[in-house]
């Protein structure tokens, strides 16, 4: 498929998070605009600000929640929005499990606030960031988009809702065009070193979990499960680097000029799964010595191996992943050396004097967003 010339104006739900920023990165790249909103529950305003640097561009901001109708509306204002990437949401599998109703309201709530919003103005073209996690533990891998849906988290039964509802009104509405990305393991950094993934206290991944225990800012790493029926007895993963994750949503953008009306389900992932341990070797390599470890029991409800059959979105989007594994580890390295706290935000809460000076110095300079960063 050819990525089509003519720049839409984008609005991005939850902008400032790990793959939203990529995708702002990446649609301002390519010419798009760029409308985004975010409440920096689980983000920094920084994200905003290294994405705008890097890219030479700026974009257009609304800060609040994407379930507050006054928010979008005030999003939908600031420019005639061609197209919605949907990202605003909680994805915490094991915190779900402790506030399944936290998930339910916010999740799928955001989402019919976003949908009636596009209702309201006239928008119908949506990418939503769905999950693989809709697809729970799978009978046979690689898992293509016809298998069985069957989440087995309140996170992943969020997604499935959402993609129901999408499923739903793009039947009830000819108007809608929807692109469902179930997409795998997010891993790597932008490769400036100057964007990546900052997640707000212990990681729920295990890229991150992985990166800080390498800089030293966490003593040690668990592998959960060494016994399982694979080649080294840990769990097996789809990891994809996340700026072919970004590219992947531009190429799903482009689509729904193509595939006309309904509502379409993309695996995105590489087709290649890798377990733990050889994830681990993979970020030692990059870090170039011994990341502190120990394999401990299996955690509850994880799956044994799941990997994507990226083959649709190949034919449909004409898309695929790029980037090694080595790319993911070095990338992320890079990011977490020059950045060891993310951007900063839990510096004086650890103590380091410096780092909180730091953080300061950049609070001052973001009093003002209102330059490089136009607010709605």
């Amino acid at each position: 498929m050819t990525r089509t010339a003519e720049p839409r104006t984008v609005l991005v739900t939850g902008a400032a998070g790990f793959i939203g920023s990529h995708t702002c990165m990446e649609l301002l790249k390519a010419g798009h605009t760029v409308i985004g909103v975010d409440n920096f529950d689980n983000s920094s305003p920084r994200a905003l600000d290294a994405l705008q640097r890097i890219s030479g561009r700026s974009l257009d901001f609304v800060e609040g929640d994407v379930a507050d109708p006054a928010v979008l509306d005030r999003a939908f204002a600031v420019g005639h929005v061609n197209a919605v990437v949907h990202f605003a949401g909680l994805k915490s599998v094991s915190d779900s499990v402790r506030d399944p109703m936290r998930y339910y309201r916010v999740n799928v709530g955001s989402s019919i606030s976003l949908i009636d919003a596009m209702v309201r103005h006239n928008v119908w073209r949506l990418v939503f960031s769905s999950s693989c996690t809709v697809y729970g533990e799978p009978d046979v891998v690689p898992i293509t988009e016809s298998s069985p849906l069957r989440s087995q988290n309140p996170y992943g039964r969020t997604k499935l809702l959402i993609e129901d509802m999408l499923r739903d009104v793009s039947a009830a509405d000819p108007s809608w065009r929807v692109a469902l990305l179930r997409y795998f393991n997010p891993a790597g950094a932008h490769p400036s070193g100057e964007l990546g993934e900052d997640p707000t206290g212990t990681p729920t991944n295990l890229m991150p979990f992985v990166m800080q225990t390498a800089v030293g800012r966490r003593d040690l790493l668990r592998v959960f499960g060494g016994d399982y029926p694979t080649r080294d007895g840990t769990c097996v993963r789809d990891y994809i680097h996340v700026v072919d994750l970004a590219e992947g949503h531009l190429a799903a953008l482009d689509s729904l000029d193509v595939t006309g009306p309904g509502c379409n389900a993309y695996n995105l992932g590489t087709g290649t799964g890798t377990t733990v341990l050889e994830m681990l070797a993979a970020a030692q390599r990059a870090v170039g010595h011994p990341i502190p470890h120990e394999i401990v029991g299996r955690r509850a409800g994880d799956a044994v191996s799941v990997f994507a059959d990226p083959s649709v979105a190949a034919q449909a989007l004409a898309w695929k992943a790029a980037r090694t594994l080595d790319d993911m580890c070095s990338d992320h390295w890079r990011w977490q050396s020059r950045h060891p706290w993310g951007f900063g935000r839990d510096a004086a809460d650890k103590g380091f004097a410096h780092a909180a000076r730091d953080e300061r110095s950049a609070d001052d300079k973001l009093t003002d967003r209102g330059g490089a960063l136009r607010q709605g």
